[in-house]
């Protein structure tokens, strides 16, 4: 790969904070690469609005990796299988923002995502449950140690913690991820986080690879 890459923790809904990021990134719109880890939608007001900024940014011709957080993950498997006992946990991880920032969508579009345009709905579909270059393992949530990345489960991809945070495991790469926020980046010699809670009113996160910078947003 030529250029930097540049990944980008959890947006949940704050468009704001992504567009003001994303006008501080040093980045080549030409050579680099932009790595978003997941967890763009519910909980903040816009998640319409960062997917049609992450749309334009595909659209215009940069190197956009989207990778799939929990909260696409649970939304798509309801698109998929209609399991109404997904509702409660949807709900809980605030699926009734998305729902407004597209104009106060019912739960009763939900199934078909026929509020969202299909450009919208094309991109959840491209979402990857990972990805890695030679000297990095991209990823929402975490891996587990004991198994090869072809086989790491895509739920545990999205959502695992334990014993992922709390154990420092070399493996073979280092672990960029997002989904546990910190006040501050984490940073050990195996692993990045860098969900920094932009939407509980902190900072949203960008490290750009592989010089090690870190790039904010309030």
């Amino acid at each position: 790969m030529s250029g930097k890459i540049f990944a980008i923790g959890d947006i949940h809904g704050c468009a704001a904070k992504l567009a003001l990021l994303m006008n501080r990134l040093p980045f080549d719109r030409a050579h680099d690469t932009l790595v978003f880890l997941g967890d763009y939608l519910d909980r903040g007001p816009d998640s319409k609005g960062v997917l049609e900024q992450l749309c334009a940014l595909r659209g215009d011709g940069v190197r956009v990796i989207p990778l799939m957080g929990n909260h696409e993950y649970l939304l798509l498997e309801y698109h998929r299988s209609g399991d109404q006992a997904l509702l409660p946990y949807l709900r809980r991880l605030g699926l009734e923002n998305t729902l407004e920032s597209y104009g106060g969508a019912s739960l009763s579009a939900l199934a078909s995502l026929a509020f969202m345009p299909k450009e919208h709905r094309d991109f959840l579909a491209s979402l990857l449950p990972h990805w890695q270059t030679e000297e990095y393992i991209f990823v929402h949530a975490g891996l587990r140690h004991d198994q090869p990345l072809a086989e790491q489960d895509i739920s545990d991809l999205c959502e695992v913690r334990e014993p992922f945070l709390s154990q420092e495991r070399d493996y073979g790469k280092r672990v960029i991820f997002g989904h546990t926020p910190f006040a501050t980046p984490l940073l050990t010699p195996f692993r990045i986080g860098i969900d920094t809670g932009a939407v509980y009113g902190n900072l949203l996160t960008a490290v750009e690879l592989p010089g090690l910078h870190f790039h904010h947003a309030a």
